[in-house]
């Protein structure tokens, strides 16, 4: 299996998406909201929905809802464990208690870590919490 290579902003996009798809029904997320989580203007959300749909990670057709195929939900998942992972050392290990601080870290970090860090990672959570 060929591993896609995502920009940060497009990772950002599917972790967006995924969040405000498991409060909704169905799964399926407007353009706006996704607009309002983000802090950008919709026009903005259109360019990379295109993008996205030509990836094969949303199923999405212009001016209507759309929701994560399995492979964009995926990777979302990813990105999702790697900032929990992130936030546990910072929180549990580090011993930082600023919320701004840590979501910022881990938001930048997210899209680096390789496998063998997140096993690293987990492992000294596991081990020292």
């Amino acid at each position: 299996m060929v591993k896609l290579e995502l920009g940060e902003s497009q990772e950002d996009y599917l972790k967006a998406i995924y969040l405000i798809s498991k409060s909704s029904r169905g799964g399926w997320v407007s353009n706006s909201d996704i607009a309002d989580m983000m802090h950008i203007k919709p026009s903005s959300v259109t360019n990379m929905l295109y993008k996205l749909k030509a990836l094969d990670l949303i199923d999405w057709s212009p001016r209507k809802s759309l929701r994560l195929t399995q492979k964009g939900k995926d990777i979302a998942k990813s990105i999702l464990s790697s900032y929990k992972l992130l936030q546990d050392f910072f929180v549990n290990i580090l011993k930082i208690d600023d919320d701004d601080i840590i979501d910022d870290l881990c938001c930048k970090i997210e899209h680096h870590l390789t496998g063998e860090v997140k096993d690293a990672l987990s492992n000294l959570n596991v081990s020292l919490i």
